[in-house]
């Protein structure tokens, strides 16, 4: 009888390490459960799980290039169900919303308060219009960024650092 690799098998165990276990199989040959395929649950201590000369059924996992074979106690157990989520039909999705290259009008600035933070409209003239280049509406971009940055290091100057000191 050779080995296959998915199948399940009873074994005995034969030694304890802290990272494992080592099971005698059925044809002689000996396999390691590592300390993680132990338990569904974390394993601190693998004495509070396995005893030497207990007999478990284990599940043969991988059989490396050395010949090792490597076993899984958790995987030999039955998986426990899930709860069942509700299927959504495809007709109740939501269509995704598709993005307009048009820049949208600038919001109508409200009276700021001392605790909100400025808030910065796009300058409508300094907007590309229609099909214009990359190059172009960079520019246009770097020309908006660098007048609100000097507006704000100004508006910094006046009120003394942005930071006050205790």
């Amino acid at each position: 009888m050779e080995l296959e690799i998915g199948s399940i098998y009873e074994g005995k165990v034969t030694g304890i390490t802290k990272f494992g276990a080592f099971v005698l199989l059925p044809m002689g040959k000996s396999g390691m459960v590592h300390i993680s395929e132990v338990a569904n649950t974390f394993v601190d201590d693998i004495n509070n799980y396995l005893k030497e000369g207990q007999t478990v059924t284990v599940k043969l996992i991988a059989i490396d290039q050395q010949g090792r074979i490597n076993l899984s106690i958790k995987k030999a157990l039955p998986q426990p169900e899930q709860a069942a989520r509700p299927a959504r039909p495809a007709g109740n999705r939501p269509a995704p919303q598709q993005r307009t290259s048009a820049p949208r009008p600038a919001a109508p600035a409200a009276p700021r308060t001392k605790s909100q933070p400025p808030v910065f409209a796009p300058d409508q003239s300094t907007l590309p219009k229609g099909d214009d280049s990359f190059e172009s509406k960079l520019k246009a971009f770097m020309q908006s960024s660098e007048s609100r940055l000097s507006d704000v290091k100004s508006r910094n100057d006046r009120s003394g650092g942005g930071r006050r000191r205790k």
